[in-house]
């Protein structure tokens, strides 16, 4: 009786601790969604109250009508074509090029996955300035297409995390459809695919993500405002010459969170499952 007492106060001590760290977890984007609510003058005069003194549902208002005669429903469809292409992009290159390691054998395979999974270890950074200038000599600058046409080039880490689930599949799968006269590219597409449909959502969820977050890359590119993406557009609210129209700022940053959310919420199952059998191997 004790014992089974003391492990329900263990259990209860537990999820209480996981509430107050959830509950500060989620304090600073409670505080975002209430502040944009609040007058600018408020924002931080009333920065640790939640619930706002007056309601004022005009910053949406406000915030929507843009810059220069640019709606924010103009930005919301420059993310959104952007983040599809990508996604759609890179789980294309990477599952095929993840088949071909996994499943085909080549002269010189173990040395070009070598090479691929080196580049994991090269930051960013290093390659911004030689893709300018490419991109810039070739007139991509401006355009969309120096934040898409990369990813159908593939990406090494989403190459591994396919290659991993391919892994699992038994081969006599494979020479089933052999048998029953599928080829390479029928082999890939109706067996191998259907297969690995938690990686493919898992790749497209946090590609996703970093697609959606990628504030810089919009930024050096995109030099018109017509093109603007969500972060670069929530850059332009900050006015240090005369004041920066907090609220109104929030107000749409609230807003390009529902996405992401409601992503993140509709396939978190596939993220888990994902994740959870990424280090198994066949």
């Amino acid at each position: 009786m004790t014992r089974s007492l003391n492990y329900s106060w263990g259990k209860l001590t537990i999820h209480l601790l996981c509430l107050v760290i959830g509950a500060a977890s989620l304090y600073p984007l409670l505080w975002l969604v209430a502040s944009s609510f609040k007058e600018t003058s408020q924002v931080f005069v009333s920065a640790q109250s939640l619930i706002p003194s007056l309601w004022d549902f005009s910053n949406y208002t406000k915030g929507w009508q843009g810059f220069a005669g640019i709606t924010f429903g103009t930005f919301f469809k420059n993310t959104i074509i952007i983040v599809c292409s990508v996604v759609v992009g890179t789980i294309v290159s990477c599952s095929m090029i993840a088949y071909g390691f996994a499943r085909i054998k080549f002269k010189g395979k173990a040395f070009w996955f070598g090479t691929l999974m080196l580049t994991l270890l090269l930051p960013g950074q290093i390659v911004q300035i030689p893709q300018y200038i490419i991109f810039y000599e070739i007139g991509w600058v401006n355009t969309f297409l120096p934040l898409i046409v990369p990813a159908f080039f593939g990406s090494a880490f989403f190459v591994f995390l396919m290659m991993q689930f391919i892994r699992t599949i038994p081969y006599e799968l494979d020479e089933a459809a052999k048998i029953d006269g599928c080829s390479r590219a029928g082999i890939f597409l109706r067996v191998i695919l259907p297969l690995i449909v938690p990686a493919l959502v898992t790749t497209a969820i946090f590609e996703f993500y970093w697609s959606w977050d990628n504030f810089f890359g919009a930024l050096i590119y995109l030099g018109q405002p017509k093109l603007y993406t969500l972060g670069v557009a929530l850059r332009l609210f900050a006015d240090p010459s005369s004041g920066t129209d907090w609220s109104a700022m929030f107000a749409m940053a609230t807003l390009s969170l529902i996405p992401p959310i409601a992503v993140f919420f509709f396939f978190q199952r596939y993220i888990v499952e994902g994740i959870s059998t990424t280090g198994l191997k066949g």
